[in-house]
């Protein structure tokens, strides 16, 4: 992760897609990548088949990024299958030699999720060294430390993370069109390039009030890739 990449245009991944419909709709605003959650109790996993029905729908240069939370080989090995070409996102306790055997394997890139405490504890995760570990990876995804392995809406203090580091990031976590300006204004100075991750941020809301996770809303979509868009310009 040392060659420099110019970081003028923020990369967006919208995580955690379940319908065609929202797989068109988050094309149609203009990610770069969508996920989609292999890991079972998850409220927005789909299956391996499904995740190949989904990422058919993708026009060249929009990637399908295929989550795992501690999976083994064997479902990896059947996932990449269903989904060739993907890129593969590590969220649990996968350990480097896991994480890069499939680079190495099947030729597939590969991001490592780094759990950031929330609140001031954050300050205390050692990011330098988490970068020295996965290094192979094409990136690191920081993402607050929550109960379920992401998705959980909450934002871990981006200005814990201070020092400079010689690494692609993607920032994730409690993002949405409101707030996703400051993220990046405050983590791009720090990194070679930076992406962002959202999946609750842009969830549709139901007649209750309640989130519903894994259904996204269309127009939150394209508000969020529009204040990307923004930050890229001013930042």
């Amino acid at each position: 992760m040392s060659n420099f990449l110019s970081p003028s245009r923020t990369r967006i991944k919208i995580c955690g897609l379940t319908r065609e419909a929202d797989v068109d709709a988050a094309v149609h605003a203009g990610v770069d990548a969508i996920g989609l959650v292999l890991y079972p109790p998850s409220p927005r996993a789909v299956s391996t088949e499904r995740a190949g029905q989904l990422a058919r729908r993708l026009p060249p240069f929009v990637t399908p990024v295929l989550l795992f939370v501690n999976p083994s080989s064997e479902d990896v090995q059947a996932a990449c299958t269903q989904v060739p070409g993907a890129t593969l996102q590590f969220h649990g306790d996968e350990m480097p030699e896991f994480c890069s055997k499939f680079q190495q394997t099947l030729h597939l890139p590969f991001l490592k999720a780094a759990r950031i405490p929330l609140g001031g504890a954050g300050k205390a995760f050692d990011l330098l060294k988490y970068i020295s570990l996965y290094s192979a990876a094409q990136a690191l995804l920081l993402d607050a430390h929550v109960e379920g392995f992401g998705g959980g809406g909450q934002a871990f203090d981006w200005s814990l993370l201070s020092q400079n580091v010689n690494a692609h990031l993607v920032l994730s976590g409690g993002l949405n069109a409101a707030n996703v300006t400051e993220g990046i204004r405050q983590l791009r100075p720090k990194c070679l390039s930076l992406g962002v991750d959202v999946s609750s941020g842009v969830e549709a809301v139901g007649a209750d009030g309640l989130v519903q996770k894994g259904l996204k809303d269309a127009e939150k979509m394209v508000q969020f890739v529009a204040a990307v868009r923004a930050a890229d310009l001013h930042t």
